[in-house]
Order: C-alpha cells, then structure tokens, then sequence
C-alpha cells in the first residue's frame, strides 16, 4: 500500500497546478509530458481535490470542450470509493491529430493544464518484432558472462556474446512517475504502453481509488497490433507468466501481486504463444497446488479455444513441429521455472521435480516457428526473469548463469532474423542493479582470512572456471580461482565467498521483531564473515538500481536506437518500425 500512495502522491505533483488562492487543483491522466501514438486508446481521468460543482467540471482539449474532441463526454462521479472527493472519467477514447495538445480541467475556481505529444510514424519497416528483455541485466552481469562463457587471456575476450554483436547500442533511462528507481512492472510498461508510471502498474496510471483494477489505462502494444495489424503475439518467460514482465504483455492493474487476474487477462488477451512458469494461478483452487480462489480452470479455456498445450520439453516441441499448430500454451513449472545452473549442472532436489522443462532457447525457437504461421508477423516478447530473482539474494552466480541462457536464446532470434531480414530485435534489461565484477578470489593465496584472497588489479589475473563440453556454460561455478563479483546493496548477512551450491541463497531471515537478520545457516562456512546491511532493516534482499539500462539491437527500424534515450522511446521504436501509426497501417514491408 505504501507504494500505492507514493505513486498516486507523485503522479499528483506532476499534473496538478494550483489556483490563484494557493488551493491544490486537479490531476490530470494521462500526465503531463505523456506520449501518444496516434489512434492508440487510453482512459482519461481528472481527479478534483474535493466534492466540486458537476456544472463548474471541465475539460477542454486545445481549447475545445473534451467531448468535441473525443466523441464522447467523461462521466462526473461526484465522490469516489474512498474518497471525498469528485472526478471525470473518460474510458476507451484516442486522439488522432499528430502534435502537442494542451488539456485544461477546471472546476470553477482552480485549474490544471498539462500538454500531450501525439505522434505518427512512418510506413511499416518490420514484418515481426521480438523484444528479448533480461530482467535486472546489467553491465556487471554482461561482463561476468562473457568471462565465463567466452574466456578471457591477455586482455582479450575469445569471442562476443550475441548481445554484444548487434549494431546499434543505447543507455536507457529507467525511472518512473514515483521514484527514480523503477520495479519490473512498471519499466516492462513503459516498453509494452509507450507511458510512464509507477512501481507495481502495469498498463494504467496509478491513480488515489483503492480499486487496483479501476486505473486509468493505456493501450498496449500487444492488443494494438492485434487491433490495428491481425498481428500474432507471443509471451515467454521463465518466471511466472503472471509476474510483472510477461504480463505488462497484457495486464491493466496497478497492482503487479493481482495474479490471479492476471491470469485472467492473459487469458483475455489470447497471444498466439504463451509459455513460461505459472500454472499455480491457471488451475483451479481444487487442483493441488493451485493459488487461485474460485474454480476457474484456464487450461481447460485455452484448451477449449483451439490452443495446444504443453506441459514439458518434449510436448512443446511435438506441437511446435506441427505446421497446424498456430496456438501454444505451454506452463512447465507451478511457479518460476528453474534456472539453468539448478536444472541443468547442479540438479539439486527441487529442481528434480519438474525434469522435464524445456529452456529459454527452445521455448524461443518453438515460439518463433509457431508465430510465424501467421502472415501478418508478430509481437513476441521473451523474458529472462530469472537474472533478476537471483540478483536480488545477491546469488550472482546462477543470475549469470542465466545471463548466458539470455545470451544462447539471443543467438537463436538472431538467427532467424538474419535469415528473414524482416525482424526486429532488440535485447535490453528493463531495470539495473548494483553489480560489478572487481576481481578474482584464489582459494591458493596466501592469507588466513578470505578477504586476502580477494586479488584485484595485477593480483586479479584471470579465473580458471573450465567449459570440457564448450556448451558456453562453465562446468562449475566452484573453481579454485574465481570471479570476485560485488553487489552494493544488501541486507545483513554472511559473506562464503564461494558459490551456494546447495541452492539458492538465502541471505537473511526475519527475526521475532519483523526484522531481516543475517541467516545463521551460512555461519559456519569456512570464512565466513558477517556484513552489516546498508539497507534498511525491512530489506530481506537486494535492490533495483537507477543506473542507465544498455540496450543493443538490429534489423528494420534499430537504426532509431542511439545514445541515451528514456524507455518509453522503446515503444516508440517497435511502433514506428510496425509502422503501427502510419496512414496505411495494414501495408507489409
């Protein structure tokens, strides 16, 4: 709820203005400075600051009453649910004239005014695009990967990764409404929507009612392609489809934990492809496992609806083979899938109980041959979720681990884009974290206590991980000689300077007063030592920073993406290219 408030609070600094007397005025969604691509939908709202005078209401557009403009009148609720006070709310409208349009509310004694970009694009470039995002990926996990999937000697990398090789680069800003540090929903958003919003939203802006359900939206890219183009669309994680990226595909909640509904708009939206973890919130509260609460059985929906669905490796590709297949729904795991390291190397005893997951880069080219049945191309969204849940416990080992499976799923779109010359791809993080790599640590130096062995500049040399098979992953993250990666936030908690190869780390646990304290478990570790948090003490983990975002992509439409750009432009990037505003939208390339 916190959050909730603070982002209702800051989107009200930013679109309200204040009267002669000094009184708070309105707010005004969408805000101030917002984005819109021609004919894209989107609610308005005006929230007055009290009970106010339906007569004495008002918005204009450029001047001209708002109904003129947008074809209908907003609805005057004279006080909202919780709230004392009045609002106008407009669902479902769009502007269709390119340029800066200054809106005005008002209700008779104070007014707010905000200005809108609407903007075209040029004729259609792309036939698909595929937006592959690493949650949480950062320079750090990048330069970690290629160390240890690449090798290094004498300063030179033995080869790329393929989210290096790409054409065209760019630093992305990742800040939101509410804060300068974002979360995964919101950053995913404004890639899907083009707007900027606030922690936990996705497709609305966060506005004062206490309904998660009831914010104003905004139209996203998924149902505009769909809408506009017949385009396919395709969804694809190894979290939970429900959780915040794959569902900024699809969700219009500023509540990102609304799973359930969630899954519900997923099933809504009805892409071509789904596939990821989830299937907890898919299956009804009487199935074992389930996390629903009621009796709704989406598997059996999608079933109904023609889809073919798939609950291992071998399902998938079976229907993925099959030229009638243009539906797939596929969930291999009751929440967030097993990441590479876990399901692949170590195989401890939860990863042993769904074997049979496929992993990103087959989800990725069973994704892509099914989306390509529709003639129309498509939208496909893949998502590395697990970069990020394995960041967060400050476990940079498998977080990198997946970073290299983001990079083998990389080179399997890469490919089929080569191939085609008619897609898009862009590869970028949707928000950073506090990572980097400082040196090595050589369990052979000399030194009683582990720091001293901690060697940096000339002492750093090269680590020794070994790839006998050369499937790019290191056999084992327990070498001798080590990387020596860093996170600068974090929790109480023991520093192993080893990898957890027991499971994923736990770094602290909640004590009788709430509060997170370092985890005992990992006392006893030969030198071991214990770090006082720098977070406050309701932190069970580590955080998202607000460092710049590196994006690289190629094919029709990259050449937009230079320097530093905000991450809303993203979308701003797929739309042109799709030609989504153009004046004949339904031409292909």
């Amino acid at each position: 709820m916190r959050h909730l408030l603070t982002a209702a609070c800051a989107a009200a600094a930013l679109s309200t203005g204040l009267s002669a007397g000094g009184a708070a005025a309105q707010t005004v969604y969408p805000i101030d400075r917002a984005d819109l691509l021609v004919g894209q939908k989107f609610d308005l709202k005006v929230e007055f600051a009290g009970v106010v005078d339906p007569a004495k209401a008002k918005v204009t557009i450029d001047g001209k009453d708002h109904a003129a403009v947008l074809g209908k009148a907003a609805t005057f609720i004279e006080k909202e649910e919780g709230v004392n006070a009045s609002a106008l709310l407009l669902r479902d409208v769009a502007l269709n004239m390119p340029g800066r349009h200054t809106v005005t509310a008002t209700d008779g004694s104070s007014t707010a005014t905000v200005t809108w970009t609407v903007y075209a694009t040029g004729p259609r470039k792309a036939k698909n695009v595929v937006i592959l995002i690493g949650d949480g990926l950062s320079v750090g996990h990048r330069t970690a990967a290629r160390i240890m999937s690449k090798g290094i000697k004498e300063g030179k990398y033995f080869g790329k990764l393929a989210i290096d090789d790409m054409p065209h680069m760019a630093l992305l800003g990742t800040s939101g409404v509410d804060s300068i540090v974002t979360d995964s929903a919101n950053s995913a958003h404004a890639y899907t929507t083009g707007h900027k919003s606030s922690v936990n939203a996705l497709g609305v802006y966060a506005d004062r009612t206490r309904n998660s359900l009831d914010d104003p939206k905004v139209e996203i890219i998924s149902e505009i392609v769909k809408r506009k183009l017949n385009m396919a669309v395709g969804i694809v994680s190894d979290a939970e489809l429900q959780d915040a990226t794959p569902a900024s595909m699809a969700a219009h909640t500023r509540r990102r934990a609304d799973k359930a509904e969630i899954a519900e708009m997923l099933y809504a939206l009805k892409p071509e492809v789904l596939m990821g973890g989830g299937s907890a919130y898919f299956l009804p509260q009487s199935v074992a496992g389930s996390k629903r609460k009621d009796e709704k059985n989406l598997v059996e929906m999608f079933k109904a609806d023609g889809y073919k669905v798939a609950t291992t490796a071998a399902d998938m590709t079976a229907a993925a083979r099959d030229p009638k297949t243009t539906r797939l729904f596929g969930v291999y795991h009751p929440s967030n899938m097993d990441g590479h390291l876990d399901r692949a190397i170590l195989k401890p005893d939860y990863a042993r109980k769904y074997p049979n997951q496929p992993d990103l880069p087959e989800m990725a080219k069973a994704a892509l041959d099914v989306l390509s049945r529709n003639p129309n191309g498509f939208v496909l969204m893949i998502e590395a979720g697990l970069i990020d849940k394995y960041s967060h416990p400050l476990d940079w080992e498998r977080a990198v681990y997946d970073t290299i499976m983001l990079d083998k799923t990389t080179e399997v779109v890469k490919e089929f884009a080569s191939r085609r010359g008619d897609t898009l791809v862009i590869v970028t993080p949707d928000h950073t974290h506090a990572i980097s790599v400082v040196g090595t640590v050589d369990d052979n130096a000399k030194g009683e206590e582990m720091r001293e062995k901690v060697g940096v500049y000339e002492k750093a040399g090269y680590p020794n991980y070994v790839d006998a098979d050369r499937d790019g992953y290191p056999d084992s993250p327990d070498v001798s000689k080590r990387l020596y990666v860093t996170i600068g936030d974090y929790p109480d908690h023991y520093e192993t300077w080893r990898p957890k190869m027991e499971g994923t780390f736990v770094p602290a646990v909640k004590d009788k007063d709430g509060n997170y304290v370092a985890n005992e478990a990992y006392k006893s570790v030969p030198g071991a030592v214990f770090v006082a948090g720098n977070l406050p003490r309701e932190a069970s983990d580590g955080v998202h920073a607000a460092d710049d975002a590196l994006l690289t992509a190629m094919g029709p439409g990259s050449e937009q993406i230079h320097g530093f750009m905000e991450n809303v432009d993203v979308f701003k990037v797929m739309a042109n290219a799709l030609g989504l505003g153009a004046r004949s939208p339904r031409k292909q390339p």
